[in-house]
């Protein structure tokens, strides 16, 4: 009998910023997390969500919080005195911000944060995290990331994503 030791493997991407309210006071850049993973470690194998910076910083504090002596990578600079285009500058956060997504689900303890799993697998804001973190949703972590899971499928446009199989 052969065992099954598929290694496992866990892709996150960042991609495809876009302004919201451009021209406005209150313009920020989103971008898309599309994740695709077969690690038990995840509920769904796949899922996009769009973030903004902000929230990444929300979830670097979160996890240095949880972490204990377990380093947190670093987010790219929150920079205001940046030369350059803002398209460079827009495109640089984002390999940053990849590369953070990239080292934070290499490690196990980080993995283990809830908080994570719903920020890379649920479209819920910040608050709503909390609250479903802490038992005071609606549903449960598994629950919310599966109820994201499934609309994201029946939608199929994942963001310009192939529907999740």
């Amino acid at each position: 009998m052969l065992e099954n030791r598929e290694e496992e493997l866990t892709t996150v991407r960042v991609q495809d910023p876009r302004v919201q309210n451009e021209g406005s006071w209150n313009s920020y850049v989103d971008y898309k997390i599309f994740l695709h993973t077969n690690s038990k470690a995840f509920t769904a194998k796949t899922s996009c969500v769009r973030r903004r910076y902000r929230e990444f910083v929300w979830l670097r504090r979160q996890l240095q919080r949880n972490a204990g002596l377990v380093p947190v990578p670093e987010l790219p600079g929150k920079s205001a005195f940046f030369v350059g285009s803002t398209d460079e500058f827009i495109e640089r956060r984002r390999q940053g911000l990849q590369h953070f997504l990239e080292r934070v689900v290499q490690s196990a303890v980080l993995l283990s944060d809830s908080r994570l799993h719903l920020f890379l697998q649920s479209q819920l804001p910040v608050p709503a995290i909390e609250a479903c973190v802490q038992g005071r949703g609606p549903h449960s972590v598994t629950e919310a990331i599966l109820h994201y899971a499934m609309a994201w499928g029946r939608r199929g446009d994942g963001a310009g994503l192939p529907a999740a199989r």
